[in-house]
């Protein structure tokens, strides 16, 4: 059976894969995509700080809830930026979609 931090592992090849396509993309919201990138500092700054609180503490992360909170931040700011990014992407095409309505009744 493979064990969770295994699988935590072997899942940032299928994240980075994904964030490699989107940056490719033309149609990525910028802000969303930097919410993406910030999604995989989440992780990065999450590895760390739950070893820390192993070895300091002897405690996992989510039991450290100084540590864990301050590792969450980080997710709080990178979904901020998706939220952002995805609305500003639909408010502009709102906008397109009725300029072009607007010039058909003309």
């Amino acid at each position: 059976m493979i064990s969770k931090e295994t699988l935590f592992a072997l899942s940032l090849f299928p994240y980075l894969g994904f964030l490699w396509f989107i940056s490719r993309s033309q149609q990525m919201p910028r802000l969303a995509l930097y919410g993406f990138y910030g999604t995989l500092v989440f992780v990065g700054v999450t590895i760390p700080v739950g070893i820390y609180a192993k070895v300091h503490y002897g405690e996992t992360l989510a039991n450290v809830d100084w540590l864990h909170g301050g590792a969450e931040v980080f997710l709080t700011l990178a979904n901020i930026l998706l939220v952002i990014g995805f609305r500003q992407a639909v408010k502009e095409l709102k906008g397109k979609r009725q300029e072009a309505g607007g010039r058909r009744q003309e």
